[in-house]
């Protein structure tokens, strides 16, 4: 089992000047796996795809997603050409990953989807994807989209696009098991982990599907010092579950290693770390990565 390990940028990010392509030459050269980026309308937080294309033209290595673009809303055949093509610019780097997207009214506004539609729209859209992916035309005709004979080119650099999906919802981990190549949930424990691929490997039998050993990862939120009380409070209503939600959230080094380890005792393998009080400025960021690098990537396999 392959452990990597890669950097994400939250929904609240400041990083969207010039500094960004500082904070990516450093991912590089500190040799992480992986960039990824998230997607929020009404958030500083830049454009998925624009920050994906602009980080490609940087780099060499460096792999990128998002975590995660939301889906429902978009037109999946234009999109099928721009994440194609990036992949084919960037050799084959690409990580795409895909949401229904939060149940916020701004964000529904924005991308013009009732939230009752989301999922039978998503669903059919990754479908879409893969049609538009596949070699030579693809007909299809479903709920929301209609296509004879269609043609998308260029096609992606790899020879399967493995596409990511995230959550914990039984009804998303049971996507997870009959559409996507990879889970990446966010905010959850190992003991989660461990429940939500039991979940997924069931549904996968049921559909004569497999994912590979190394595409279960997890994105988890850590914090070198306090968590603002606005932080918890969010965890709190996204975790009611939980009795002590902060347990989401790792403190210092340490205990970030030690809650990795406990994800890889449970098959996890594709992290992304992310600082839920994020540095200042991109000289900070840097700094921040240059701290991290030799602790963190001591996991990396």
């Amino acid at each position: 089992m392959k452990v990597r390990i890669g950097f994400g940028f939250g929904v609240r990010t400041k990083l969207n000047d010039s500094g960004f392509g500082e904070v990516v030459d450093a991912l590089e050269a500190l040799r992480f796996d992986s960039l990824w980026l998230s997607e929020r309308i009404g958030g500083d937080a830049p454009d998925p795809l624009v920050a994906m294309a602009f980080a490609a033209g940087r780099t060499t290595k460096l792999k990128f997603g998002m975590s995660v673009m939301v889906l429902p809303g978009r037109n999946p055949v234009v999109l099928a050409k721009e994440l194609a093509t990036l992949d084919r610019i960037s050799n084959g780097r690409l990580l795409p990953a895909f949401g229904l997207g939060v149940a916020d009214p701004h964000e529904q506004q924005a991308f013009g989807v009732e939230r009752g539609d989301r999922a039978k729209l998503f669903n059919e859209a990754i479908t879409v994807l893969r049609g538009c992916w596949a070699e030579g035309s693809f007909t299809h005709h479903g709920e929301h989209f209609h296509y004879d004979d269609l043609r998308v080119l260029p096609k992606p650099r790899q020879h399967h696009v493995d596409i990511w999906l995230g959550g914990i919802a039984p009804s998303e981990l049971r996507r997870v098991g009959r559409l996507a190549d990879g889970w990446l949930p966010s905010f959850v424990t190992p003991d989660d982990a461990a429940r939500g691929r039991e979940v997924i490997e069931a549904t996968l039998a049921e559909h004569g599907r497999s994912i590979d050993a190394d595409h279960y990862g997890a994105l988890i939120p850590y914090s070198l010092g306090p968590v603002p009380e606005a932080v918890l409070a969010g965890l709190a209503q996204r975790r009611p579950d939980l009795e002590d939600p902060s347990v989401l959230i790792p403190r210092g080094w340490d205990e970030l290693m030690s809650t990795i380890d406990r994800f890889v005792a449970v098959g996890t393998s594709k992290f992304v770390i992310l600082p839920i009080v994020e540095p200042a400025s991109p000289t900070e960021w840097v700094a921040h990565l240059e701290q991290a690098a030799p602790i963190v990537l001591a996991r990396q396999t």
